[in-house]
């Protein structure tokens, strides 16, 4: 539900910013840097999120709470936006919202966006590779490179891009193994 709650609100934030393709880069590119500033103002007030997800506090104190704070200081379409998210009570999902924005931004620039586990550390040169190889595959035209090591692998790497999975690791070829001989000895 909080996915589905993210994707609609998410979608309509970029609706909003998306009207006239003429202005679509720039605008979201300021709203983006928006959203930035307000999720590091949250971050740095913890206070004010108990504040708005405190089941005792009126709707409506909690409304006029967001047009204090940021009308006048983010754009209207964002201040807006805010408020509507308020005033239907999905201000807890605002960091899924957030996300799927800067995610559509991300898709409408072209680049994409890669989460690389592998077994050892890579270094710079193998990371090059690698990023180059997803560069040739892909229709991206620029790639967010993100590395994790995870010695469970035991080798091989697991590459996902959104919700596509590549996972060339030993661990995942030996689970498939050990899955065949026990389909033998049981047929």
């Amino acid at each position: 539900m909080a996915k589905l709650v993210s994707k609609t609100y998410g979608e309509a934030l970029f609706e909003i910013v998306v009207e006239d393709p003429k202005t679509a880069q720039r605008r979201a590119a300021d709203m983006l840097e928006e959203i930035r500033q307000i999720r590091l103002i949250l971050e740095q007030n913890p206070e004010f999120d108990k504040l708005m997800s405190h089941p005792g506090i009126p709707k409506q104190e909690k409304l006029r709470t967001v047009q204090t704070i940021f009308r006048g200081r983010v754009s209207d379409a964002l201040a807006g936006f805010l408020e509507v998210v308020v005033a239907k009570e999905r201000y807890g999902e605002l960091p899924g919202i957030f996300r799927y924005f800067e995610d559509k931004v991300k898709e409408m620039n072209h680049i994409g966006v890669a989460h690389v586990t592998t077994a050892v550390a890579l270094s710079e040169a193998q990371k090059a590779q690698v990023q180059a190889k997803l560069l040739e595959t892909t229709h991206y035209e620029t790639m967010e490179m993100h590395y994790a090591v995870d010695a469970s692998l035991i080798g091989g790497m697991v590459i996902r891009i959104k919700d596509r999975v590549v996972d060339s690791s030993i661990r995942s070829k030996l689970n498939d193994l050990t899955k065949q001989l026990l389909q033998i000895q049981l047929g």
